[in-house]
Order: C-alpha cells, then sequence, then structure tokens
C-alpha cells in the first residue's frame, strides 16, 4: 500500500546563511547555541554566531538590558544584515531587536522564545517555561500573554539562577535545578511541553527530556535555538519576506522623511 502512495524527494541545493544574533556580551553563550546545531543542521545551511558589542550588557534580566543590547546589536547587524537570508534573535523573551529589525530588514526574524512557544502549542495541550529567576518568571508569562498562548500555558517554573550562574555555576547543580524546574511543570502543574527560557539552557535539553520522560513522549523539551533555525529555513526556502505594507513598514523610510541619516 505505501509503495502506491505518490510521493516527492527534496532536491534543493539553495545556501541558506542565517544570522543567530545573541544580544548580550557573552560570547561562550552564542558558542554554546551554534554547538548546540552542530547535529541537526540540514546541508548548505551555514549559521553564523554575533555576539553583540560593547556597551551591550553581559546578561540580559530586565526591561533596561533589553533596550540597552536591542540599540547596540541593532547599529552592528544592519550594516551587515545583506551577507544573510534570515535572522535569529537568541534571548528568550519577547526581545525588542526582533521588530526593530522587521522594521529595518526584509528577511525573516524570529526569536528564539516566539520559536518555542509556537512549537510547543503544536506539539501539545499544555506549554510551561523554565525560568531563570523570578522577574525573568514575570516577563516570561507577560510575554505568553502577549504571544497569544496564555489560555495553553501552565506558567513557569524558576531554578533560582542568573543567566551567567547557568555558566559559572557547577554543572551538576545547575542540571539539577533546571531539571527539577522541568519536572515539577509536568508531573504538578499538567504541561506537556517545555520550553527552555534561557539561550543558556540550550546544551541542557538532553538532562531535562530523560527527566520528564521525552523518550516515550510524555512530554517534550523545546530548545528554541534549534526550532527557531529550522523554522527560518523552511521560510527562506518558501521564499517568503517580513510584511511591509503594515507594523513592519520600512524604517528607513521614517528617516527619510525626518531628515535623519543615522541610525
Amino acid at each position: 500500500m505505501g509503495d502506491s502512495l505518490p510521493k516527492v524527494t527534496g532536491s534543493s541545493t539553495k545556501a541558506i546563511n542565517i544570522l543567530l544574533i545573541n544580544p548580550n556580551g557573552t560570547s561562550s553563550m552564542t558558542e554554546a547555541c551554534l554547538r548546540s546545531l552542530e547535529t541537526t543542521l540540514p546541508p548548505y545551511c551555514t549559521v553564523t554566531g554575533f555576539t553583540a558589542p560593547h556597551p551591550t550588557p553581559s546578561a540580559i534580566e530586565g526591561h533596561l538590558d533589553g533596550v540597552f543590547s536591542a540599540a547596540a546589536a541593532a547599529r552592528a547587524v544592519i550594516p551587515i544584515a545583506s551577507n544573510y537570508d534570515a535572522f535569529l534573535v537568541a534571548c528568550f523573551s519577547a526581545h525588542p531587536l526582533i521588530n526593530a529589525l522587521r522594521e529595518e530588514l526584509s528577511c525573516p526574524v524570529i526569536g528564539i522564545m516566539e520559536a518555542a512557544l509556537y512549537s510547543a502549542r503544536m506539539l501539545g495541550g499544555r506549554l510551561g517555561i523554565v525560568a531563570t529567576g523570578a522577574r525573568s518568571k514575570i516577563m516570561h508569562e507577560d510575554a505568553i500573554r502577549y504571544y497569544g498562548l496564555d489560555g495553553f500555558s501552565v506558567g513557569c517554573e524558576t531554578t533560582g539562577l542568573g543567566v551567567l550562574e547557568l555558566e559559572t555555576f557547577p554543572r551538576d547543580k545547575v542540571l539539577g535545578l533546571v531539571s527539577e524546574a522541568a519536572r515539577r511543570l509536568v508531573q504538578e502543574k499538567g504541561a506537556d511541553c517545555i520550553a527552555l527560557g534561557c539561550a543558556g539552557m540550550t546544551e541542557m535539553k538532553i538532562r531535562c527530556e530523560e527527566t520528564v520522560g521525552a523518550k516515550d513522549a510524555t512530554a517534550q523539551v523545546i530548545d528554541g535555538v534549534g526550532v527557531g533555525v529550522q523554522l527560518l529555513i523552511g521560510l527562506v526556502r518558501e521564499g517568503h519576506v517580513t510584511a511591509k505594507g503594515g507594523v513592519f513598514r520600512r524604517a528607513q523610510d521614517g528617516r527619510k522623511a525626518r531628515g535623519q541619516d543615522w541610525i
């Protein structure tokens, strides 16, 4: 029966170049994101890591960090943007850089939080986020409402760690705290899809999967870096760009109209 069904095999060799943008100034996080992609990146696709330059914050843990990091990253990315087909903002938040680049550029732009949340909505019935600290929990839950997914969310569980402590604390301790937060989301709150709520957690996916039973499909653990790259590849291969007839109309047109020749 299966042999008689119509089928098609892909043959595209179109090269796709994606810029993974870490808006904070910690390059080791950028490198960790790139390592996490090594086994899943398809042929003809290249992901380049970009760490925002000084004076960007070393970590993004609040609204002011978000604004300052968006400004530093945007000013550095825009001059090199023509070298890339798509952009992934590797900060787990509704980061202001995402919509800023959508206004400025035509190529697709995705943030790792929205990539993880929308993927979770397609794979399960209730999603939850492993957050770092108390403030990130509040900001993530606000972002869930912004993305229209609060009706499908069980909320967040925190590790009690700061963003940089994910790297500086003993590895076993960090893995234990992250996986325990994932366990609480599944076993106590009823989530069946867990989003890792920081780019610094990207290499902790396997430990969380073991904790929540991903192997037998009890729950799924979603890393926004991995799914974000795959979503961008799909958008580029389908020929999609950012729509310019509405809220993301070209920012440079506004600057030109008011006589501004700088960013």
